[in-house]
């Protein structure tokens, strides 16, 4: 294997650095990739964080691999690329400097925006090597995600993967335009997407669930012989919906992520700052709340709560 010059051998462990811009300032802007190569074949897993600059709880998740040597495996290879929007991370944003999403840019071009060029290089260089793929996010926009994969649950390779995984939820989940996952899929390659917690905000809960999953994903491809034991059940949700304010005020929330609702139950209210408004939220449907708006000031129509739906 050879990323951006370097040749990894088997029983290799080499971190390479691969230049993908400059700074005004003359800053090098390096993306590093972690790689640890089994002497035995094997299939190749990447593990991704930090496609949003500001979802850090990915980050954290291989950091902590890499640092416990979870990351190296008995057959086969890992990928680790803990930041893959360097620009975002520094300046604390989802995007980069160009105001552009990476995750709409994809195929991306080498002449094009900056996030382009990043998605560029993740397509030529590193996708046509791997075979299976966990890119891990958090909810953005002061909205907290429990601990969930996304994927296509109608491709059966996307089952045994999230089934392995075994996040508290497996959330069906329709490609976006222009998203790695679309872009990979393409290619023939499955990227499961990793969601838990808030953009800025560690959470152990998430984290845990990232690094455990991710364990029995690899003890499923016989890459490590560790296989946490599941806290929870998994849950497959094949539909979803939001609970949208129905006013413009405070909204204050009488349940956490993770329960359990009942369609019409009270699950908060939305008042006002003088005293004035006092409107009950009900929940639209019953459900899981995987999805909760920590954001307390809230507009007509705002989205509150994403329920996942139980037929």
């Amino acid at each position: 294997m050879n990323i951006n010059g370097v040749e990894i051998k088997p029983g290799d462990q080499r971190s390479i650095e691969v230049n993908i811009a400059r700074l005004p300032s003359h800053s090098s802007i390096d993306i590093v990739i972690n790689v640890a190569r089994a002497h035995k074949k094997g299939p190749v897993l990447l593990l991704m964080g930090g496609l949003h600059g500001d979802e850090i709880n990915g980050v954290e998740i291989i950091r902590r691999m890499i640092e416990q040597k979870k990351n190296i495996p008995r057959q086969g290879t890992v990928i680790c690329i803990p930041i893959l929007n360097i620009f975002g991370f520094i300046h604390f944003s989802r995007y980069v400097p160009d105001g552009k999403d990476v995750n709409r840019s994809f195929p991306g071009n080498k002449n094009g925006s900056l996030a382009a060029r990043v998605a560029y290089y993740l397509m030529k260089h590193i996708l046509p090597k791997i075979d299976y793929g966990v890119d891990f996010h958090t909810g953005g926009d002061d909205r907290f995600n429990y601990p969930q994969i996304r994927c296509m649950l109608n491709d059966p390779v996307n089952q045994q993967l999230a089934g392995a995984f075994h996040a508290p939820f497996t959330l069906h989940s329709q490609y976006r335009p222009k998203s790695l996952r679309q872009a990979a899929a393409k290619m023939g390659k499955h990227i499961v997407v990793f969601e838990g917690g808030e953009s800025s905000r560690f959470d152990e809960n998430a984290i845990s669930e990232g690094i455990n999953g991710t364990l029995r994903l690899m003890n499923h491809l016989e890459m490590t012989d560790e296989k946490p034991v599941p806290k929870r059940n998994n849950k497959i949700i094949r539909n979803s919906s939001w609970i949208r304010a129905k006013a413009s005020g405070m909204f204050l929330s009488e349940v956490k992520c993770g329960d359990a609702i009942k369609k019409n139950a009270v699950v908060g209210a939305i008042k006002d700052p003088f005293g004035e408004l006092n409107q009950v939220v009900k929940a639209t449907t019953t459900g899981y709340v995987i999805g909760l708006n920590n954001n307390p000031i809230v507009h007509q129509g705002d989205a509150l709560m994403h329920v996942g739906v139980l037929k």
